[in-house]
């Protein structure tokens, strides 16, 4: 029989670098994650206090409020896409902020299960619908529907945000695509429970109803058009309690289950709803195997990160810090030293790990000479082709590290065809069906960030770190690119004229800044080109979290036992390959 041997990763930071580097970059990394905590606990405060006390003025309990109550006592909430909208404004000159889009969404644990959780913030304009906000309900949703993990849907929305319905209501992923999701969830048999707070106009109307569930507290109402609206169209003297109330869709309608009198009720609830569904596989899938830390302290890794974002550092140190036990069974070791691959448990299950090698690595055909790491040659790009492969086909998550400037360039380069190699890569990448979890460790680099699962390729959950740096390619870099022709070959200015001299330097100099200003995790998180933000120290958290959601559910995807996997075959077949 097959078995899975994993094997001891990893030292103790004093042996992986001196003590001196390890307090600089601890320093540094406390001094970014204070400000990720600050920023957090900004957003979280919606529109702030004035509009918490009008929540509880009403009886009602705020967003954030039914979320911490409805979750399983002593566990964590797991925000996704937190800083969606942040720092900008909407609405022309009077205009106001849309803290996290208005709308929470998390992965919380709800009876012994993880459920996806979709809520309006009520605290922002009644929970309205600003710009970005449908596709982060529809991001949501994704990640619910690729793992079959549950939904509730804690309604509180007025509809959309109107001085910007031009931003939100259009387009393919627009405001209506939230209904179709809706729909796919309801088509794969994924369970979405709706409970129905307070205003729940026009779209805000739609989204609970293909939920398996709906309640309705004594205040809550569900209306294509508000009281308001009919009363300008029609003429009639009527209040939106009365014409969308639980009265009607309760006792006429039929468009909700089952009205309750109060927040508390409702949530007591819906947990009554999570207790019917099946219990998670996630102990099956564990194999007899329990969960366990690392051998090394998660929160070492913040020491581990040079400062300078150019220096190098091993990467099996952080891998040692992510996984149980700190135990790693790596594959393919021989060659394509400049990735590494190999299989791990976290809390518990089993994971494939991808990660870039930063450090220096033998040239595999020129004796004596070394290749400088985070880049992907050819050795490197067929190795985790092949792995991405098995993993696929054994049913194994799989988790890539990413830490990239990008493909090797040049003359040598093209000769091997790396074009085709990465194009193997991304095929391989594009049609998987296990779930992927992407991490951006530091840099994430032109098409390299492509091919290592970035966003474009659909991971489950692209999750940057306060050091992120996603670009094409650095602020040096490009500003030489954009003055090439006025550089010589060694990238120095040509002319001796001092006057057109500075004009250049200055030129670069804000190229540079523009670019590295870019590159801010905040700012790809504003967009929603990552999921979220995530401090170094908190990454075997959210791990354990995906990981677990990944095995939750059973029936939706292929997962073999491990004594038939092929990567046992990769094991063999290369198991007295000599190391270079």
């Amino acid at each position: 029989m097959a078995k899975v041997i994993l094997h001891p990763i990893g030292s103790a930071a004093q042996e992986a670098l001196s003590q001196a580097d390890y307090d600089k970059n601890m320093e540094r990394m406390g001094e970014l994650n204070h400000t990720l905590q600050q920023r957090r606990e900004e957003v979280r405060q919606g529109w702030g206090s004035t509009y918490v006390d009008r929540v509880h003025a009403k009886g009602k309990m705020t967003s954030w409020e039914r979320i911490e109550a409805l979750k399983d006592p002593g566990s964590r909430v797991f925000p996704v896409n937190t800083f969606v909208n942040y720092g900008l404004t909407f609405g022309g000159e009077d205009g106001r902020t849309s803290p996290a889009a208005g709308v929470i969404t998390a992965f919380v644990r709800v009876e012994g299960r993880y459920t996806v959780i979709i809520a309006n913030d009520n605290t922002v304009a009644s929970g309205s619908w600003w710009p970005l906000t449908p596709e982060k309900i529809e991001r949501a949703q994704d990640i619910a529907l690729r793992l079959a993990i549950p939904v509730i849907y804690l309604v509180d929305c007025s509809g959309l945000f109107l001085p910007e319905q031009a931003n939100t209501f259009p387009g393919r992923i627009g405001a209506g695509h939230i209904f179709k999701m809706n729909a796919l969830l309801s088509a794969r048999g994924v369970p979405q429970i709706a409970g129905v707070f307070g205003d729940c106009i026009a779209g805000g109307g739609y989204m609970p109803i293909i939920s398996d569930k709906v309640y309705m507290t004594e205040q809550a109402y569900m209306v294509i058009a508000g009281a308001a609206l009919v009363k300008g169209g029609k003429s009639q003297q009527i209040t939106s309690l009365s014409i969308g109330g639980p009265d009607i869709h309760v006792h006429v309608s039929n468009c909700a289950d089952e009205r309750v009198p109060d927040d508390q009720t409702l949530l007591r609830k819906i947990r009554e709803e999570l207790r019917r569904l099946p219990s998670s596989a996630v102990d099956y899938y564990r194999h007899g195997a329990a969960a366990s830390a690392p051998r090394f302290d998660a929160s070492e890794i913040n020491g581990i990160f040079p400062a300078d974002h150019r220096v190098m550092y091993d990467v099996r140190q952080v891998i040692a810090r992510l996984v149980d036990s700190s135990l790693f069974h790596e594959l393919l070791g021989h060659t394509g030293e400049e990735m590494v691959t190999g299989v791990a448990r976290i809390n518990g299950l089993y994971v494939g790990i991808i990660a870039n090698n930063q450090q220096l690595t033998p040239h595999p055909r020129l004796k004596g000479r070394s290749r400088p790491g985070g880049i992907l040659y050819r050795e490197g790009i067929a190795k985790i082709s092949v792995f991405s492969r098995a993993c696929n086909d054994d049913g194994i998550p799989l988790i890539w590290l990413q830490d990239i400037s990008g493909f090797d360039i040049g003359m040598e380069a093209e000769r091997e065809g790396l074009l085709g190699y990465g194009s193997n890569l991304i095929y391989s990448n594009s049609t998987n069906t296990v779930p992927m979890m992407t991490v951006l460790l530091r840099k994430a680099s032109g098409a390299g960030y492509y091919a290592m699962t970035g966003l474009p390729y659909d991971p489950v959950v692209q999750i940057s770190t306060p050091i992120t740096r996603l670009a094409v390619m650095e602020g040096r870099t490009l500003a030489i690119g954009a003055y090439n022709t006025k550089l010589d070959d060694n990238f120095r200015i040509l002319t001796q004229d001092a006057a057109e001299r500075a004009k250049i330097e200055a030129g670069m100099k804000a190229v540079e800044d523009r670019i590295t200003h870019d590159m801010d995790p905040y700012r790809a998180a504003r967009q929603m080109d990552t999921d979220e933000i995530v401090g170094m120290h908190e990454l075997r958290d959210y791990l354990e979290v995906l990981v677990e959601m990944c095995y939750q559910s059973i029936g939706y995807r292929r997962v073999k036992n491990p004594r038939i996997w092929s990567m046992h075959d990769l094991d063999a077949l290369t198991a007295f390959a000599p190391h270079r």
